[in-house]
């Protein structure tokens, strides 16, 4: 292998590790399990900023003051609603969410993925009062209406609606309602203020999400990676992610924001206003250590919204709570899809988006299981692929070819490197060898492989999906055997099996490319390299690229006896006479 096109693979290497290093969070720590089971009571429990300024105190004490006295005391009662897509609870304290319970979805030990921290509720709303009170909804014990405690929707009971009611004293009231479908994951909900306009102040409430989204994988430190919290107004994607221990981080926007949102790897929440403009969002988000090396990502989020003071007023909310499914977020029409980690919009999210995606999941329509949607998913893309490796296998086998006739003029100018340099150029030209060809399609194929590495560490088809023997979730590495140690900068125990099939099938494409003596190290190195590097990576991801080394190896076979032949010179184009004097000199002699 000549010099320059061993630069090249080094060059590519490096490359993609750094990219691929850089988008990827750090291994699990050992005994993660014991750290994540303890995420719903373990959560932070701050209070959400008081962003609004309310009027000076007037001296009365109660913390709820005059308007609203009495009504922090109370039986908070509960409102069960249960859909094909989840399972809620609505409590009297607060009007808010209890408990959301995810259908289908299992957390890593296999309990319903809670959306909710169960401990307090959440989905509340702040406001100020004009007797100089913050107060949070959640705090205060609303009325529900009277009906079935108890509902389940279907196809024949399709919605439902609750209303919650908080009476003022001085006649008015605020009212919250639900209004639930069954094919729909989340709520319509409903603010109503009846004859508040001497209640709140600052013609200005919040609607507030106050806990985050709770962990549900084994791996906390990998979910933390994919934690953050969003705003989108103006066309334009804010995202805060609380990625340094012991740094808060904050962003407030003003003026219309179409939707807030937060997610964890796998699920988010998000509100959506409908009809009425916002005023404004904050989102806040930090990061802290948990007990036997975890980590957690916590956020809080608030749509500011408008209050004119009128006798009745209403605003309404999409509330969406669930999985990061790409169609589900689509369907509600307002970008909400861009929440979703699949790389860089201007390159790497279309390839992925558009192209990777649905031909994964069209795969899956007919065949059930993924890890044989990965083998033939593999097939497809060396298929769609072959063009440009095997042109650079060509390439390479060109430039081998050449390296007896390299060396001979390394020799003979050895002591002149213009002249060699000049000579080697000479060659290339004389054989029609592009130095470069076999580097070129390789980083042609860098986006389209960062496309694949982040569409398979992102998507939620994939958690707990099993494919054969031990591999029984595609969505984490799989787990072959424990070392008794960590591995050294990488700080993994646990082997994947896939990981090591890799990087067998990588050290066999290496011996059939490698024939430079001198080249020997890269035999070793590179599968070396990425067998560690993949060893903490999804399964299904290292079971793709797996696929595709035994398909390249093959490829490579079949190139080498389709393409056996003698390494010939390239005859130079020869030069003609231009004008009519080349014409008149290739026409016959007329006969006198």
């Amino acid at each position: 292998m000549e010099r320059t096109q061993t630069l090249g693979f080094v060059l590519i290497f490096v490359v993609l590790v750094a990219w691929i290093w850089l988008n990827t969070p750090p291994p699990a720590p050992p005994d993660q399990r014991t750290a994540t089971a303890q995420v719903d009571s373990a959560a932070p429990k701050a209070a959400p900023s008081p962003l609004i300024v309310a009027p000076r105190d007037t001296g009365i004490t109660d913390k709820t003051g005059r308007f609203f006295r009495g009504r922090d005391n109370g039986t908070p009662q509960t409102i069960t609603i249960e859909t094909d897509l989840f399972r809620a609870e609505l409590s009297t304290k607060g009007a808010s969410i209890k408990s959301w319970e995810l259908k289908g979805h299992d957390t890593w030990d296999r309990h319903p993925v809670q959306m909710v921290d169960r401990s307090s509720g959440d989905f509340g709303i702040l406001f100020g009062t004009m007797d100089g009170k913050t107060l949070s909804s959640r705090d205060l014990f609303f009325n529900a209406a009277p009906g079935a405690r108890s509902v389940r929707l279907d196809a024949n009971n399709f919605e439902f609606e609750i209303i919650f009611t908080l009476p003022a004293s001085n006649g008015g009231a605020l009212r919250k309602v639900y209004r639930f479908r069954n094919d729909r994951h989340g709520a319509d909900v409903r603010y109503e203020f009846a004859d508040l306009g001497s209640v709140i102040a600052n013609y200005e409430y919040q609607i507030t999400w106050d806990r985050g989204v709770p962990f549900a994988e084994r791996n906390s430190v990998d979910e933390a990676g994919h934690a953050a919290a969003y705003a989108y107004a103006g066309s334009e994607l804010t995202k805060i992610d609380a990625s340094s221990i012991g740094e808060p981080v904050s962003r407030s926007l003003g003026g219309r924001v179409d939707w807030v949102a937060m997610r964890n790897k796998y699920f988010g929440v998000a509100f959506i206003p409908q009809g009425s403009a916002s005023e404004g969002a904050v989102l806040e988000g930090h990061r802290t250590t948990e007990r036997d090396n975890g980590v957690l990502e916590h956020y809080e989020m608030a749509l500011r919204m408008p209050y004119t003071a009128t006798a009745v007023e209403t605003a309404s909310v999409r509330l969406f709570i669930g999985p990061l499914d790409i169609d589900v977020l689509r369907s509600y029409g307002v970008g909400l899809e861009s929440i979703m980690s699949l790389g860089w919009t201007w390159l790497i999210r279309p390839i992925a988006e558009w192209a990777f995606l649905p031909l994964f999941r069209g795969i899956h329509y007919f065949i059930p299981n993924w890890g044989m949607v990965i083998i033939l998913f593999s097939l497809i893309v060396k298929v769609l692929l072959h063009p440009l490796t095997r042109a650079s296998m060509k390439s390479m086998k060109k430039m081998q070819s050449l390296q007896p006739l390299m060396e001979e003029i390394k020799e003979k100018h050895k002591d002149d490197p213009a002249k060699m340099n000049q000579a080697v150029m000479n060659l290339y030209k004389e054989y029609g060898v592009n130095p470069a060809g076999g580097c070129l399609p390789i980083l042609l194929q860098l986006p389209i492989m960062y496309a694949l590495f982040v569409m398979f560490q992102s998507i939620v088809e994939l958690r707990h999906a099993e494919f054969v023997w031990w591999i029984t979730d595609l969505s984490v590495p799989d787990v072959l055997f424990t070392l008794p140690f960590h591995v050294p900068l990488f700080g993994f125990s646990e082997v994947s099996g896939i990981a090591l099939l890799m990087g067998i099938t990588m050290f066999v494409q290496q011996k059939m490319t490698v024939k430079d003596p001198r080249q020997k190290m890269m035999v070793w190195l590179m599968p070396i390299m990425m067998t560690l590097l993949f060893n903490s990576f999804p399964s299904g991801l290292n079971l793709y690229y797996t696929v595709f080394n035994v398909l390249s190896i093959g490829q490579q076979m079949w190139t080498n006896r389709q393409d056996d032949e003698p390494l010939r010179k390239v005859e130079p184009k020869k030069k003609r006479g231009g004008g009519i004097f080349r014409y008149a000199k290739d026409m016959p002699r007329l006969k006198r």
